[in-house]
């Protein structure tokens, strides 16, 4: 952690080292565990370091991205998302996303779980499974895609497992419950300089919490995360060697409010483009979303009561994570949810 003292001056969210979640007889699981749950109760966001993931492999995946990014539209748009079918995989282009109705200063790439064309929930017509679509100018991508969605899906598994401990819980619980067959999603997010067309109000993702439990973002050197906290809107920076946590809509509802998910936004402001890499480790599909059991730490009515940014009352969900996912995600894209929700079971 030394190495980080110079980087941290403008730094106010916690740094923390999660390498001792990766030991199972670790001395410093404990205090990894209670510094998670002080993170994730104070802001819902933290930077971790010791995760593991190859420093190279992000430069180079940074290097590929840009090289995609970098070519025409009507090239990028040989894998649009249109073409992904029930997957929801590729490309779209800036202002094809939606945030809380107004469409974001960015443009992407999706990408999930690698599934053939045989496995069962593919066969079914299940929304968000199948197989990714790949550049063909930009080969090299699919390696590096998968590659680094497998070394932070790693990480994101082990930091689960502390965030269990920090909730009076074994450190498998989720793993059992919840996430032995997770549902992971990766994005690449590239936030163009913004052009003198571009109104002063837009931003490149606006006012929002993620779904799930757990969000890891890789970001480049340009900086734009913005992190609602009880003082206030504050920067997060990037911090070279770290990634950013966050905790999502379901992680929240899990504990009753205990943890709560953290309104966020961005907005590039460096001047050049900005590159984005955002898992998103969550439940299974098919998992019920119900409180945890009482041993672990939860807020009280009066707390859980807080009234959410966006109006909405995660504790009165009930149903699975993908019935929460599939209505989330049809406000992002209404246009590629026509004869895709009724689908989902």
């Amino acid at each position: 952690m030394n190495e980080l003292a110079g980087e941290l001056k403008n730094v106010t969210l916690p740094v923390i080292d999660m390498a001792p979640l990766f030991t199972e007889r670790s001395d410093g699981r404990a205090e990894a565990a209670a510094r998670i749950q002080l993170a994730c109760r104070e802001s819902g966001f933290f930077y971790i370091a010791g995760h593991g993931i190859s420093p190279q492999l992000l430069e180079d995946l940074e290097r590929a991205s840009n090289a995609f990014f970098a070519l025409p539209l009507e090239r990028k748009k040989a894998i649009a998302m249109a073409k992904g079918g029930h997957a929801w995989r590729g490309f779209f282009p800036v202002g094809g996303e939606l945030t809380s109705g107004e469409p974001d200063i960015k443009e992407g790439l999706y990408f999930g779980s690698e599934l053939a064309a045989t496995h069962p929930r593919v066969q079914a017509g299940w929304p968000l499974h199948g197989a990714n679509l790949w550049p063909a100018e930009v080969p090299e991508l699919q390696e590096l895609v998968t590659d680094y969605m497998s070394e932070t899906t790693r990480a994101a598994a082990a930091l689960l497992e502390g965030i269990a401990l920090s909730l009076n819980l074994e450190a498998g619980y989720f793993r059992s419950h919840y996430t032995a067959d997770p549902t992971v999603l990766f994005r690449i997010f590239h936030y163009p300089v913004p052009d003198k067309a571009t109104p002063a109000s837009a931003w490149g993702v606006g006012e929002h919490t993620d779904y799930g439990l757990l969000t890891l973002l890789a970001q480049d050197s340009h900086g734009g995360l913005q992190v609602k906290t009880p003082r206030g809107w504050i920067d997060a920076p990037p911090v070279p060697g770290t990634l950013v946590c966050n905790i999502g809509d379901m992680l929240d509802r899990l504990t009753g409010g205990w943890f709560r998910s953290t309104p966020h936004r961005v907005c590039n402001v460096s001047g050049q483009g900005r590159l984005s890499f955002p898992l998103f480790f969550d439940p299974d599909f098919t998992a019920e979303m119900r409180a945890l059991p009482k041993q672990a730490a939860q807020s009280d009515v009066g707390e859980s009561s807080n009234v959410r940014w966006d109006g909405a009352d995660l504790q009165a969900f009930e149903g699975t994570y993908g019935d929460y996912l599939l209505g989330k995600v049809s406000k992002v894209f209404p246009e590629l949810s026509s004869g895709v929700l009724p689908k989902a079971k």
